[in-house]
């Protein structure tokens, strides 16, 4: 059979003649002239034949030639930098077994270790930027879109790199640094050319330089909402679409292109994600009994999502809704290393349900997010909302007690302060009863812990405006909101859900939270009229022009604006990001429940005005509001 020389086999030859060259290389550079000596009475001869024969067996058992030169990184330059030590130390103690290195000035091994080194690494990297060059000319995709990229870190690094195929759909033209850092200079010859709010005049610098660009994608992270939207901003008077790189933890697979994504809502009301205390989070969850009220909902989901990622002993999914209850016990079974899962039909209104499910399982952590959230459905059938908002959190937070739960987590609402509606004064209710029962409890160590964590909308959930937009803009518009000078707080749910672990954790072993409210940061307020707007630009369309925006009045219960805190409980921070602490008028435990157990017979009695009558003595500061407000003319953009 013939032999076939493979690249390896043209490697090692390769750098056999690069040892042999370096060892007379690096004597010449020492001796000069001299080195001819040497040769002549052998010592030459014997150094080369000595220094090959090390080299050699090193280059091998290093396994240098499995690497391809035209991908030779700093990994293949560390292997070399080994092989040129290795090969030097070596063959420094052969000679000096054989002549005691008596005809070799002792400076010749350093200059070999660096001649070896170059002429070794050297070629390799040549050979790399000539194919990298060769590759780019003769496969640049002609009709690639020119980028403009903002972000000079080690996202962009990646972006520009996998440009340089022929299956690339864009090819980068400059960037943009977010803080100014880095400008003047290049990464991969693409140059970054100035900072952020320079965004202008670096567009028209490139169109000059006939690169103008149709494409803004951002490669940090790191951005917050504020500034992504200024970017939406920008980019629309600059007739540039706005575009994302998924990051790097999102990537599936090794692909030589970078997917690009658009710029989705919650990257325009997001904030850096806070740094939470994981292993404070596991050591709460791991191998307890956890239980979730109203499982199958947006915020009850995501929270048994997240607590499974902890490494629960069981965890309960309690849920009312049939399709909802099977969709969240597959999502989960389907995982690796999912906990056990009880998936358990049942409503928080039924006692007798509640109190079975809490004595079969035994849980030693209970979140309660099941509840009616929708305004004004709750507005046209406020004993339903009575019924599972208040009644319910009740049967819940009693039932904790009975079975020796040792924390439960209350999910509550912004909607609760100075509630205008029911679905927020019976949330109100909810909040005062944990409240009551956790101060009860102060006297009992061993008794149940009330954590209650109230915040803002999740984009995403149920009932939220933005599924309404999406579907309406699918629709062809129009876009409905309600007054232009709505506002409301946003958060993303997976954030929501991280923060409210967080605060159960922090509340649970902390005596000093003890009947607070911990309430979530929600950053700033979003106007709905400007959300509205740059959802319409994100789908690539125009506001008022190829979708319009209708005001239709406030519904019932709705007002203008939501607070996170009453006027009588001013924020305190509480040492935790994204976490802040109210301490609202507390009430006693027994007397409460005796008027939710009037609300109870009244709802259930549907007597309706009577029931609405006791909520509003529960709670003074329920002002319901005029129901059908005209709205204001509309904003200017």
């Amino acid at each position: 059979m013939k032999f076939k020389p493979s690249r390896a086999h043209v490697a090692f030859a390769h750098d056999v003649v690069m040892a042999a060259s370096s060892f007379v290389a690096a004597l010449y550079l020492r001796l000069g002239d001299g080195l001819w000596l040497l040769w002549s009475n052998g010592d030459l001869l014997l150094g080369v034949v000595l220094f090959v024969a090390v080299a050699v067996p090193v280059f091998l058992s290093l396994r240098l030639y499995r690497g391809v030169w035209r991908y030779a990184s700093t990994n293949d330059m560390v292997g070399l930098v080994r092989a040129a030590t290795l090969t030097v130390t070596a063959f420094t103690v052969l000679l000096f077994l054989v002549n005691r290195l008596q005809t070799l000035p002792r400076s010749v091994l350093i200059i070999n270790w660096l001649v070896l080194l170059i002429l070794l690494g050297g070629p390799r990297f040549i050979y790399r930027n000539f194919k990298d060059r060769r590759q780019a000319r003769r496969f640049a995709n002609p009709d690639a879109v020119p980028a403009l990229l903002v972000g000079a870190g080690d996202e962009a690094e990646l972006f520009i790199r996998a440009t340089r195929s022929a299956v690339a759909e864009y090819r980068a033209v400059g960037v943009v640094s977010p803080r100014g850092a880095r400008v003047g200079r290049n990464i991969h010859g693409i140059e970054v050319l100035g900072a952020i709010d320079e965004l202008a005049e670096v567009v028209a610098e490139l169109r000059r330089r006939g690169q103008a660009p149709q494409r803004l994608i951002i490669t940090d992270h790191g951005l917050d909402g504020a500034t992504v939207r200024a970017l939406l901003d920008e980019a629309d008077r600059l007739g540039l679409a706005l575009g994302r790189i998924p990051r790097l933890t999102e990537l599936n697979g090794v692909d030589e292109t970078v997917p690009i994504r658009p710029i989705a809502v919650e990257d325009l009301l997001g904030r850096p994600q806070q740094a939470l205390d994981r292993s404070g989070l596991e050591a709460m969850i791991r191998g307890r009994r956890v239980m979730v009220t109203g499982a199958g909902g947006s915020i009850g989901s995501e929270l048994v999502r997240q607590i499974a990622a902890c490494g629960p002993e069981r965890l309960v999914l309690f849920e009312a809704c049939e399709f909802n209850l099977y969709s969240i016990d597959q999502e989960l079974t389907a995982l690796p290393n999912a906990p056990r899962v009880v998936p358990l039909l049942g409503d928080v209104r039924m006692a007798a349900r509640v109190g079975e499910a809490m004595d079969t399982h035994r849980p030693e952590l209970v979140f309660h997010a099941a509840a009616l959230k929708h305004v004004p459905m709750v507005e046209r059938n406020p004993e339903e909302g009575i019924l599972t908002n208040a009644v319910g959190t009740r049967i819940v937070a009693d039932a904790c007690v009975a079975a020796g739960v040792r924390v439960m987590v209350q999910i509550s609402t912004d909607k609760a302060v100075n509630p205008t509606n029911v679905m927020g004064a019976t949330k109100r209710v909810a909040e005062m009863y944990a409240q009551a029962l956790d101060l009860a409890a102060g006297g009992n160590p061993g008794g149940t812990r009330f954590v209650t964590v109230r915040f803002g909308n999740v984009l995403g959930s149920t009932g939220s405006v933005v599924p309404l937009f999406q579907k309406q803009l699918a629709a062809g518009g129009p876009l409905t909101v309600t007054h232009p000078e709505m506002t409301r707080y946003f958060m993303t749910v997976r954030e929501a859900v991280e923060l409210v672990l967080q605060a159960s954790r922090l509340g649970a072993t902390d005596a000093a939270y003890r009947g607070k409210i911990f309430v979530l940061d929600m950053g700033e307020p979003v106007r709905i009229v400007d959300l509205a707007r740059q959802m319409i630009r994100l789908a690539g369309l125009r506001p008022d022009h190829d979708i319009s925006i209708a005001f239709t009045g406030l519904r019932p219960g709705e007002k203008l604006f939501e607070e996170i805190f009453h006027g009588a409980e001013p924020p305190v921070a509480t040492g935790e990001p994204g976490l802040l602490l109210a301490a609202p008028r507390a009430v006693e435990a027994v007397p409460l429940g005796r008027a939710i157990d009037e609300l109870r017979e009244a709802s259930l009695a549907r007597r309706g005005e009577a029931a609405l009558a006791l909520l509003r003595r529960l709670v003074p500061e329920y002002q319901p509001s005029r129901a059908g407000a005209a709205p204001a003319a509309p904003a200017t953009e």
